[in-house]
């Protein structure tokens, strides 16, 4: 759901429906993300002109800006699998998720100019910095991640969900 204000000053619906930028990963079944709103830059309060995400565009904010993005996570058996097709992936998320695709290491491992906001909607996810540190999240917990190197771990055997708002910074 989208409000917003008319030319009146009055508060209105704009918008309440599917979100149209949501993606399926068919190289990592159970892995999704779905775009709800981004602003490049600082955002001014007024209706963009058109739909505000892009499917294929960037996922990190320029300074000042914001993304809110839905994450559900494949379970790591997926990719752990004999059948996994590592490059099939990283081609997927260059063409769905081009910027988190360029700082994305082999091991998971990435950090953007972002400062990320989290909450876990659904499941359990371990989140690991650096040295292999980890720390289990559930349902409820929140993490703020201030621009640092981490991955995201799914030792379970179903998805799990966060929310991010990732809000953009200088380099």
């Amino acid at each position: 759901m989208v409000t917003g204000t008319d030319d009146s000053g009055r508060s209105v619906l704009v918008s309440d429906g599917f979100v149209p930028n949501s993606h399926d990963f068919q190289s990592m079944p159970g892995q999704s993300q779905t775009r709800i709103w981004f602003t490049a830059g600082t955002p001014t309060g007024d209706l963009p002109e058109g739909e505000p995400t892009d499917n294929h565009g960037p996922v990190v904010p320029g300074p000042g800006g914001a993304s809110f993005v839905i994450v559900r996570y494949a379970p790591d058996s997926v990719v752990m699998s004999p059948d996994f097709d590592p490059v099939a992936a990283g081609q997927e998320l260059g063409d769905y998720a081009p910027d988190l695709a360029e700082v994305f290491e082999p091991n998971g491992m990435h950090k953007t100019r972002s400062v990320d906001y989290g909450v876990v909607l659904d499941g359990e996810l371990w989140l690991e910095l650096d040295d292999g540190f980890q720390v289990r999240l559930t349902p409820g917990d929140t993490v703020v991640q201030l621009a640092a190197r981490h991955a995201w771990r799914n030792k379970t055997k179903a998805p799990a969900a966060v929310a991010f708002l990732l809000t953009g910074v200088d380099a």
